[in-house]
Order: structure tokens, then C-alpha cells, then sequence
């Protein structure tokens, strides 16, 4: 079975390198030299940002359990810090449309190298505010650096074609290629130096505070409402306005909770669905076999961001229906294909092989989802509150993966799944509907702008 897992690997590092090679004009946009320097800076300080949070990834887990704690309460630990994000992290992340994003980006690097600290003691009470501090830093990964990037974009007037491109690169690059190394160097310092699964928090905790230095050296400061007599509450009011006076809003939060919360529901399954009977796979080299399906992802991303004539909200819909699919393989396999074997251990199964080509499938599926909603935030969120808004959109993710981790034992692994393809469904209808939405608005605003113009044009004699 080496040899199958091997396959798969090169045969997408092929299609990757094919892919980003074999770029012709065409999938490309002419920009300057000050752009350049600008989205460089973002994506080496983006990469930074997420190989910090990479790094940890791999070894929460088992730095707990090696602490002598149960299953039960590394679930708390965990509720804890998506807790924290809905709550906290929401509140910490708004101040970034009044306070500024630069600050808040900053604030993101002191929270989690705090966090990273905290991971040296074994005391439960220390690992807990440790999570906490970790779910505010993930709500203004999230959110303060988008919206920096967005608001910074328009400040120097960039084209708003190009920011498609920082997007896609900046998750070709932070959520593909440094996911793979980060994994690769994690078990390099836990396993291979012998360092202890300490040693990739520290790790993570100096490659944030490299982020942090280019940041305060580099970055110019940028605001939401610079108004002075807006309070916090004022924040958030006028971010519940905008999501419920624009539908296109209302349904971009939906469609993000929505796929996001089956993305995260995935994160926790797919191990116990390829090896449901304890089968010998090998994990880290099954994720970093996704990781790359998320680069082939970005990859197309970015040749159909460059497509003037095919907008994001088209394609989307196809998407979302394709990784909907892919979620329900689990389902399909566990009726139509008989298990191998019910002895524990062995190779994974001719099930699983299927569901893991169909995990690939959605993983490059989240690949594309990033830099195309990003771009579909960019148009339809409003930058007075842009960080507030992205933070709502936040609230029914945590809470929805809250619960299930609070439940993760009370259903069936296929009853999971059949419920996460569900959604990604749901919200390729939704995104059907805010195609339209979009379409039918920008026709209205058409229609008035040649009505305005024929009523000033003179009347010819």
C-alpha cells in the first residue's frame, strides 16, 4: 500500500508544477512594480503568520495526552479555544475596525506566542487559558490581515483585479507549501532531534515574532470607521445592519459557516473513516498529501480569478456541489462496499482508497474556496466594518463545531458525514442564489446609471 500512497502524491505534485508552469498570459495580470513589492511583503509575513499556526497543528493533541489527560479533557480544551474565538476573539477582532488592523495583526502575533508559552506547563488551568488566548489569535488570523490587506490594497489604488492574485499566491503558499514543511519540520524537531512535542510551539512562537518585526517595520496603519464617538456596540450594530439590509452579505455568512464548519467537522473525521478499524496509515504523510490538493486548488483558483468573463459566484456553485459529493463518499462506500476485513491493524481498505481520492477531491475544493472568497468578501463587505463583519460570520462556525465536538461520540462516523454533505449542498444553493442577487443589483445599477445619462444629455434638434 506504500506504493498506492506514493501514487497519489506525485501524480498531484505533477499536476501542481504542470499546472503553475505551464501559465500563459492569459492566466496572468500585467501589474507593477509597486504592487509587487507590496504583495511580496504580504504573502512573506501571511506564510509566517500560518506556519506559526501550522507548526502547533500536529501536536495539540498528543502534548496533552503525553501531560496524562483523557479524551474528555482535551475536548474541553479544545471547546475551549473555538469558544473563546466565538466569544472573545469576536469582540478582540471588531476593535480592529476602530483600533486599526496593523495593531490588531500585532495583537494576533502577542496572543499566540503567549499561547505557545503556556504550552511548557502541565497544569491544566495554564493549558486552558493557553486555548483561550489561542481561539482570540485564530479570530484575528482570520480577519484583522484580510482586512489590512483589502483596505491597504485601495489606500495605494491597485488595481482590484490584482488582489485575486495576492490571494491566490497567499494561499498556494501559506496554506499548501508551508502546511507541508510545517508538518515535515514539527516532526523534525519532536521525533527525529528528539526535542519533545514541546518544541514545535517554540518554533512556531519564533516564526511569529519574525512575522511581527516585518510587520511593525513595514506595515502602515489602516482603519475601519475613523470616527471618533463609536464605541464597540456602535461597531457591531452597524455590522448587524449591514448583514441584514443586504442580502448578498446575509448570504456570504451563510455560505461560509456553512462550508467552513463542514471543513472543520472533516479535520477531526477523516482519520477514524480511513482507518475504521484501526488500520496502519500513514497520517502525516496522508496530510501532506492534502495539503497539496489545497496547492492544486489555489492553483485553478488562480487561472479562473483571472477569467474576466466568468465571475467567482458562477463557479462556486459547482464547487460547493463537487466537495458536497466528496463528503458523502463515506456514506456511499459504507452500503456498497463490504469491509475488507474486521481484524484491528492492516492496510487501509479498498473503501478507504476511494474515500481517500474523494478527500483529495474536497481538500483541493478548499484549496479553491479561500482565495474566491476572499475576493467575494472584497466586493461585498463594506470596509467601515469590514473585520466586525468577518467576525460575525465567525459566531455560528465555532458554535456549530462547538457542538460537534461535544458530540463527536453520540453519532454514527457516516451520520457526521452525511450531515456535512448536507451543508456544502445547502450552500451551493445559496451561492445560486446570491449569483442572482449580485446579477439582478448590478443590472439595476446599470439601468440607472444610462437612465442618469440620458437625462442629461441634450436634446438633439
Amino acid at each position: 500500500m506504500e506504493l498506492f500512497y506514493y501514487l497519489v502524491f506525485g501524480g498531484l505534485s505533477v499536476v501542481v508544477a504542470l499546472l503553475e508552469f505551464s501559465k500563459t498570459s492569459k492566466d496572468r495580470f500585467t501589474t507593477s512594480s509597486a504592487f509587487n513589492s507590496f504583495k511580496n511583503n504580504y504573502i512573506v509575513v501571511y506564510s509566517l503568520m500560518m506556519a506559526g499556526d501550522w507548526l502547533q497543528g500536529p501536536y495539540v493533541y498528543y502534548l496533552y495526552s503525553q501531560y496524562g489527560f483523557d479524551k474528555g479533557d482535551i475536548g474541553r480544551l479544545f471547546i475551549a479555544g473555538f469558544g473563546s474565538s466565538m466569544l472573545f476573539g469576536t469582540i478582540v477582532g471588531s476593535l480592529a475596525d476602530k483600533q486599526g488592523r496593523k495593531r490588531a495583526c500585532i495583537t494576533y502575533c502577542i496572543s499566540y506566542i503567549l499561547s505557545c508559552i503556556t504550552k511548557h506547563s502541565p497544569q491544566y488551568k495554564v493549558l486552558m487559558v493557553g486555548r483561550i488566548l489561542g481561539g482570540i489569535a485564530t479570530s484575528l488570523l482570520f480577519s484583522a490581515f484580510e482586512s489590512w490587506l483589502v483596505a491597504e490594497h485601495y489606500k495605494r489604488n491597485f488595481d482590484p483585479q490584482w488582489l485575486s492574485l495576492t490571494f491566490s499566491k497567499a494561499i498556494f503558499l501559506g496554506n499548501g507549501l508551508v502546511a507541508i514543511v510545517s508538518g515535515l519540520f514539527a516532526n523534525l524537531l519532536a521525533d527525529n532531534l528528539g526535542f519533545g512535542p514541546v518544541s514545535p510551539f517554540d518554533a512556531a512562537a519564533c516564526f511569529l515574532a519574525i512575522g511581527m518585526a516585518i510587520i511593525l517595520s513595514s506595515w502602515s496603519e489602516n482603519y475601519g470607521d475613523p470616527s471618533e464617538n463609536r464605541n464597540l456596540m456602535a461597531q457591531f450594530k452597524v455590522a448587524a445592519v449591514a448583514i441584514a439590509s443586504d442580502e448578498k452579505i446575509a448570504l456570504l455568512g451563510a455560505i461560509q459557516s456553512l462550508f467552513e464548519g463542514s471543513m472543520y467537522t472533516f479535520v477531526f473525521l477523516w482519520t477514524p473513516a480511513l482507518s475504521p478499524n484501526e488500520e496502519d496509515i500513514p497520517h502525516g504523510f496522508i496530510f501532506a498529501t492534502f495539503m497539496l490538493s489545497s496547492m492544486l486548488g489555489s492553483s485553478i483558483a488562480s487561472r479562473l480569478m483571472t477569467r474576466v468573463t466568468l465571475r467567482v459566484e458562477s463557479y462556486m456553485q459547482i464547487i460547493f456541489a463537487v466537495s458536497g459529493f466528496t463528503l458523502l463518499l463515506p456514506v456511499i462506500t459504507n452500503f456498497l462496499v463490504p469491509p475488507s476485513s474486521t481484524v484491528k491493524g492492516g492496510s487501509i481498505s479498498f473503501g478507504g482508497c476511494i474515500q481517500l481520492f474523494g478527500f483529495c477531491i474536497f481538500e483541493a475544493c478548499v484549496g479553491i474556496f479561500w482565495p474566491s472568497m476572499m475576493k467575494m468578501r472584497s466586493q461585498y463587505i463594506p470596509e467601515e466594518a469590514r473585520s466586525t463583519i468577518m467576525n460575525f460570520f465567525r459566531i455560528p462556525l465555532n458554535l456549530f463545531v462547538c457542538v460537534v465536538l461535544y458530540n463527536v461520540n453520540a453519532f454514527p462516523i457516516t451520520i457526521m458525514f452525511g450531515m456535512c454533505s448536507i451543508f456544502l449542498f445547502m450552500a451551493s444553493i445559496l451561492q445560486r442564489r446570491l449569483m442572482v442577487v449580485s446579477e439582478s443589483k448590478s443590472k439595476i445599477q446599470d439601468w440607472t446609471a444610462l437612465e442618469r445619462t440620458g437625462e442629461e444629455e441634450p436634446l438633439s434638434v
